[in-house]
C-alpha cells in the first residue's frame, strides 16, 4: 500500500455511512483539490485522500 495524504476522515459507524466523506470529497474536488474516499479497515474510518497520488 502506498502512502497518501489524508485530507479528512469520518468514522465508518456514522449513521449516514460514507455519505459525509463522499460529500467532503466532492467539496474538495469542486474547489480544485481532486479527492476520493477510501476505507481504512484497521482504523474503521472513511478517509478522504488526494486523488491520483501515489
Amino acid at each position: 500500500m502506498t502512502a497518501r495524504e489524508v485530507l479528512d476522515h469520518f468514522p465508518a459507524g456514522h449513521p449516514r455511512g460514507s455519505r459525509p466523506a463522499e460529500e467532503r470529497a466532492a467539496e474538495l474536488t469542486t474547489s480544485g483539490t481532486p479527492a476520493t474516499v477510501r476505507m481504512d479497515l484497521p482504523s474503521d474510518r472513511f478517509l478522504v485522500v488526494r486523488e491520483g497520488e501515489s
